[in-house]
């Protein structure tokens, strides 16, 4: 039988499921960052300078940022003074992230177009590997993370950020209700389409539980993992060390 993956709350083949998150995110890259004030009520900013904060980027060091699209996550870390590579494999993603670089002045950022489960890096060559709110729409999610420890160095850190599950009692219904009837919405007014939203609220409900997802990051290699769950799991801040 063929393998299968989700996309969403349906089973594809991976060629399909990597099609079309790639039409999604080429569909979504213009309002993205509007929308995910909408959608967080702002949130995600003080989401993002938490992770940031976490990272502890420094100065000199070399960053790969993956799915890092807009730039959100990079340009915070180049304020820091660190050498930040920004991958995404979606070219549109990259190309609204380099127009907000040049809107903001921010120079120095590499930009690269990459396939998170197949790194043009070499083995070693990053001090850190960040990634938010994009691995879950990767296709084979063991593979990046075996990507991400490739190309770090020994003592580099993996960090990433995402959607997770909501383990507070009241709260977890009342988010399955306002992401899956309000946020489809949402996309329709303010990016003209609601089904792309509709897969990424689909896609936070498929996304492995916090302990499953941390076994996945120490089945890659990784040493001394931790989860940090923000708002009851809302979202959750995922670490990891290459020794």
């Amino acid at each position: 039988m063929s393998e299968t993956v989700s996309f969403g709350y349906e089973e594809v083949s991976p060629a399909e499921k990597t099609e079309r998150v790639g039409s999604v995110f080429s569909n979504v890259a213009r309002k993205y960052d509007v929308m995910n004030d909408a959608m967080s009520g702002g949130m995600h900013r003080l989401w993002k300078d938490r992770f940031v904060r976490r990272v502890k980027p420094r100065e000199g060091e070399q960053i790969l940022d993956m799915a890092g699209g807009t730039g959100d996550i990079a340009f915070r870390m180049a304020a820091k003074g660190a050498r930040v590579t920004v991958s995404d494999i979606n070219q549109d993603m990259l190309d609204v992230g380099v127009e907000r670089a040049m809107e903001r002045g921010i120079d120095g950022l590499v930009w690269s177009r990459q396939n998170a489960e197949e790194l043009s890096f070499g083995n070693r060559f990053f001090d850190a590997y960040t990634i938010a709110f994009g691995i879950r729409n990767v296709t084979h999610i063991d593979k990046a993370l075996a990507e991400a420890h490739r190309v770090l160095r020994f003592g580099g850190r993996f960090f990433c950020l995402e959607f997770s599950t909501v383990e507070w009692p009241g709260f977890k219904e009342a988010y399955d209700a306002y992401s899956h009837h309000m946020v489809p919405r949402l996309g329709q007014v303010i990016a003209g389409d609601a089904d792309s939203y509709r897969y990424l609220v689909e896609s936070i409900r498929k996304f492995p539980p916090m302990p499953q997802f941390q076994g996945m990051i120490r089945d890659a290699g990784f040493v001394h993992t931790k989860v940090e769950p923000i708002m009851g799991g809302l979202v959750a801040i995922h670490s990891g060390w290459k020794a």
